[in-house]
């Protein structure tokens, strides 16, 4: 081996080093409990031996002090230390509002 090969590594450094809090982006889909929404995280990934792209969902329950996230909403989650049995996540920042229809305007135009 030479020295070279040696002294350069082949991967760039982890962006999460030690005392970093791991971050993952997703969808709001659900917001009725208090200070609690629930997002979910796609992670797409190619298939070990097909090599097909596959799309993986997993929800995570977290931590929105001022119920400000809203269904449709996809928000930043920051790790956190264990809040209830299934929170472990925090609301960190909302990166996009979703575009919702007010509910005053669906009940006025079903009525007509």
């Amino acid at each position: 081996m030479t020295e070279s090969a040696a002294g350069k590594s082949a991967t760039p450094p982890r962006e999460r080093g030690p005392g970093r809090r791991k971050e993952v982006v997703g969808e709001v889909v659900a917001n009725k409990m208090a200070k609690t929404i629930v997002v979910q995280v796609t992670r797409k990934k190619a298939h070990p031996f097909y090599g097909r792209v596959v799309a993986r969902n997993k929800k995570f329950y977290a931590h929105d002090e001022s119920n400000q996230a809203r269904v449709g909403d996809v928000v930043r989650l920051e790790e956190t230390r264990p809040l209830s049995k299934l929170k472990r996540w925090n609301l960190k920042d909302i990166i996009r509002r979703s575009a919702m229809v007010p509910e005053t305007t669906l009940d006025a135009a079903s009525q007509s």
